[in-house]
């Protein structure tokens, strides 16, 4: 609660330092409170950037849904109605003075096939003015198939993907790198995996800025089939289906591991060559969910049964990490022999996907 205090503050300061500072720097105060006809002269976004930074006062052509501008002019004092894309928007009176109005742009507001203008009605008159509305931030959901080789196609699943940039994403050691884009919808991108991409997060960028994918090429242990020579044991588990391809119960991609299993029960996946932990792992992860909130643990290389590390399901997929700390280990493994789901008192049906290395 206090740093939603501190953002809110933070944003309040922000408005009005803006509308204080373009009001006292007007060239006409009063040139729209008699009755002059609207003139929009430019807009500016307010607010601080993510290292908070206060954003620099200059004029932009593109606005972000649910950030702040500064509609700048002349004889604004009686606007009735702001549109973007004709998309009627709400705006504090208090925010508006003859020359200036904060406010900010709405989440629903449109962005693809729209006028790309600013509607300002005031009791004196209308006036348009350019301005293109930026997609949401995109998002990606998952990718698939996780471990592909250089020269494979991958599928990126998300939204917001409008006219998207794809990269191999910036790491702390190696600049971002260009990736070749097969075809892209509004959900879906298929690239071409480049070289060296092993470990390495995909990152989709679009007007608005970039989101970086959780997980990392070549990073799977289980992706739809389990990528290392394994066996599936346990106890008091039945049903089990290890390639479960019904869409509600996968958290990424077509397939998941499905099983009942009794309470104090245990699914166990033993990997007979040992599958190796790569550099810079931190631990393992996995997404999962069960038809019972209920707790499990879990134990990797028959190294931690006196302490499983426990973790709580409902009903939705989830992420979940293991680091090599919460293992009671000192350094990663070299290889990872077994992985066991502990089920406490509960029983259920439990779904397990996107096993693998965080990075």
């Amino acid at each position: 609660m206090k740093n939603i205090k501190i953002v809110m503050l933070t944003a309040c300061i922000a408005l009005m330092l803006s509308l204080m500072f373009f009001s006292s720097c007007s060239n006409d105060d009063s040139s729209g409170g008699s009755g002059a006809a609207p003139v929009i002269e430019s807009v500016i976004r307010t607010g601080y950037d993510e290292n908070k930074v206060i954003f620099p006062i200059d004029p932009v052509t593109i606005g972000i849904p649910k950030n702040y501008y500064i509609i700048h002019g002349k004889g604004l004092l009686s606007t009735q109605k702001v549109y973007f894309n004709d998309y009627d928007t709400y705006f504090r009176p208090t925010y508006v003075t003859d020359t200036d109005i904060v406010i900010m742009i709405d989440g629903n507001t449109p962005y693809a096939d729209s006028s790309n203008k600013i509607k300002l009605v005031t009791k004196n008159g209308t006036v348009l003015y350019d301005f293109i509305i930026a997609p949401p931030l995109p998002i990606i959901n998952w990718f698939n198939a996780m471990n592909g080789a250089e020269g494979d196609q991958i599928t990126i699943m998300g939204n917001y993907f409008i006219a998207p940039i794809v990269t191999l994403a910036k790491t702390e050691t190696l600049p971002e790198v260009p990736v070749t884009i097969v075809s892209s919808t509004m959900n879906e991108i298929v690239i071409k995996i480049p070289e060296n991409a092993n470990y390495r997060s995909i990152s989709v960028t679009n007007a608005s800025g970039t989101a970086t994918s959780a997980s990392a090429i070549g990073s799977s242990i289980y992706d739809d089939k389990f990528y290392a020579a394994y066996s599936q044991g346990g106890w008091g588990i039945d049903n089990v289906n290890l390639v479960n391809t019904t869409a509600s119960e996968v958290a990424q991609g077509a397939k998941a591991i499905k099983y009942d299993i009794s309470a104090w029960s245990g699914l166990q996946l033993d990997f007979s060559a040992g599958i190796p932990v790569p550099a810079g792992a931190v631990g393992l992860r996995f997404q999962m969910k069960a038809s019972t909130p209920g707790a499990i643990g879990m134990i990797i290389n028959q190294g931690n049964w006196p302490s499983p590390v426990p973790f709580s399901l409902n009903g939705k997929y989830a992420e979940y990490v293991v680091k090599w700390a919460d293992l009671g280990l000192a350094a990663a493994p070299a290889s990872i022999t077994s992985i066991v789901f502990f089920n406490n008192a509960t029983a259920s049906t439990q779904y397990v996907d996107d096993i693998g290395f965080k990075f």
